[in-house]
């Protein structure tokens, strides 16, 4: 067990990842070391009841061997937003970073925007998707997405919403409110940034394409983050109405 809290925390969403997982450790756990700081990985394998995925047995077996690894694999109630905030639920580190185990993004960003925060003095700090590789139909579908939010909650100057890795302090963190148990987390996140007036920062990344499975994101989820951008926008009115 952890006696002291680390310098860093890192949630990686694994769902479905299975034996790709092996892989992904081993690249943060080396990206981590060269930091030379503290840390702690958290490993969230939730899964659908009655599947066949693997991955929960395997998120068990890697911190098994670790002491510095956390395992999460409960019977999913939501989508990546409620893997997500259990992932952050169980971080204990005075930094909190949180990346998608696709293998669409460099594992290597995290000690990125570590470094970035640090140096920066930042709250939080995110990365962008400067180049993407995952086919014209996705990249359209983020480039409207993304005038959207910007259309909806002006003067952030997020450049890419959904992108990852993201980290924030632990202070940072704990004053976010996040409820989203579907796809929407990300965008909620940085609604909260904007709301909160949350110093952040992003910086360019490279988005791979993605080979290990097909993607999550359907039309009904589309539809999900069009419905969430104009829910989530009249509880803004509300908020700066009550203050």
């Amino acid at each position: 067990m952890l006696t002291n809290k680390p310098e860093i925390s890192v949630v990686l969403l694994c769902y479905r990842s299975e034996e790709e997982t092996w892989g992904f450790v081993e690249v943060l756990k080396r990206s981590l070391e060269e930091l030379d700081v503290s840390w702690e990985l958290i490993l969230v394998g939730n899964y659908i009841e009655g599947s066949l995925d693997q991955t929960p047995k395997i998120v068990k077996k890697i911190a098994s061997q670790d002491p510095r690894i956390k395992a999460i694999s409960n019977v999913k109630q939501g989508m990546m937003g409620w893997d997500m905030r259990h992932g952050l639920e169980a971080a204990s580190g005075k930094t909190i970073a949180v990346l998608d185990g696709d293998g669409q993004i460099p594992l290597e960003d995290v000690a990125r925007v570590y470094k970035k925060l640090k140096k920066d003095n930042m709250d939080m700090v995110k990365t962008y998707r400067e180049k993407r590789c995952d086919g014209p139909y996705r990249r359209f579908i983020s480039g409207v997405y993304n005038v959207l939010f910007q259309i909806l909650f002006p003067g952030l100057g997020c450049k890419d919403v959904n992108s990852k890795p993201k980290i924030f302090t632990e202070e940072t963190y704990k004053k976010m409110e996040l409820k989203s148990d579907d796809w929407f987390i990300d965008a909620e996140i940085m609604i909260q940034v904007r709301r909160l007036d949350i110093d952040c920062a992003e910086i360019p990344a490279q988005f791979k394409k993605l080979s290990l499975r097909k993607s999550f994101i359907k039309h009904v989820t589309i539809l999900e983050f069009i419905s969430n951008l104009i829910l989530f926008r009249l509880c803004e009115f509300r908020f700066w109405l009550k203050k």
